[in-house]
């Protein structure tokens, strides 16, 4: 069976859009995951970053990540702003608006979810021993998206979808195939994805590094933290 080209399905998705920018609601597991997805998507959407990661179980870690990924939206924002400034200054060409992109400087959204491990170990019962990427990965996605699904209907957003896609550690045909159904349980529309592609993992980490981002190890959960150090030793 063939495998579905996420990447290209969602490029045809962003050329079937109108012109005017549709709202997505844009789950995010981190900072330097999103810095990505966020360059790309702002070019398309009026995006809302939504944190909900209960499946990091430290609060500490918890916190770090929360404050570095307000910090990244807060310094693409402010260079949106200085870019549109630029841009609505500068002298029309032939009698044109002076800013036709103007549009492509929208402000970026943040919605914290709720911290709620005990969320994630319930969800996760029985799974404890599952390995890395098996199982109970499949179980964290899909808390995670089925919130995001839930809260992008009620937010009565165009799409929702999640950054998580551009992890090589993740299996993006698992989480495209439980984000389209539970879209589909919520009446919302899932935005299919595969960010890796076309160098994006790689832009993800010059991203991170031209903003300083902390960029961990392991995704946040005490299973791959163990994994983690088990393969430290």
């Amino acid at each position: 069976m063939n495998r579905i080209n996420y990447q290209k399905e969602l490029e045809k998705v962003l050329a079937g859009l109108p012109d005017r920018k549709r709202r997505l609601f844009l789950h995010s597991c981190c900072a330097p995951c999103s810095s990505y997805c966020l360059e790309y998507l702002r070019q398309y959407f009026a995006v809302t970053v939504f944190y909900y990661n209960p499946n990091i179980s430290m609060p500490e870690e918890y916190r770090h990540r929360v404050e570095e990924q307000k910090r990244l939206i807060a310094a693409l924002n402010a260079q949106a702003r200085e870019a549109g400034a630029r841009a609505e200054s500068a002298p029309g060409r032939g009698g044109e608006a002076p800013n036709a992109q103007a549009e492509v400087f929208s402000q970026i959204r943040f919605v914290e979810g709720p911290y709620e491990p005990e969320v994630y170990f319930r969800r996760v019962k029985g799974l404890e021993d599952c390995p890395e990427g098996g199982e109970r990965c499949f179980a964290c996605y899909e808390l995670r998206l089925r919130e995001a699904a839930k809260l992008a209907k009620e937010g009565d957003y165009d799409f929702f979808t999640t950054t998580l896609t551009i992890s090589p550690l993740k299996n993006a045909d698992k989480l495209n195939e439980i984000g389209q159904r539970v879209g589909a349980e919520y009446g919302v529309t899932y935005l299919p994805s595969d960010f890796k592609k076309k160098g994006g993992y790689q832009r993800s980490i010059e991203l991170s590094r031209e903003y300083g981002l902390y960029r961990q190890d392991y995704c946040g959960c005490v299973f791959s933290k163990a994994q983690r150090k088990g393969q430290e030793e």
